[in-house]
């Protein structure tokens, strides 16, 4: 892939993650589910840094779940 490609993929990723992450804290969760599902994002992040074609998948992942309404329930 060229540069510019490249470069382009990264810019969407970094949006998405941005509006992932939006989206989390506007939910009406208790705090340790929040911290969960930040942790997921956080995660996703870095994988970005060394496979972004997997990243992207687990965000795309990530989203739909958020979208069906699945989210983990707290921990006791």
């Amino acid at each position: 892939m060229d540069n510019d490609g490249q470069l382009e993929l990264y810019t969407a990723v970094a949006a998405q993650l941005k509006e992932a992450h939006a989206r989390v804290r506007a939910l009406q969760v208790p705090e340790g589910v929040r911290m969960a599902l930040t942790r997921k994002l956080l995660v996703i992040t870095a994988a970005a840094k060394h496979d972004l074609a997997a990243a992207t998948r687990r965000l795309e992942r990530f989203t739909a779940d958020l979208d069906e309404g699945r989210i983990p329930e707290e921990e006791a």
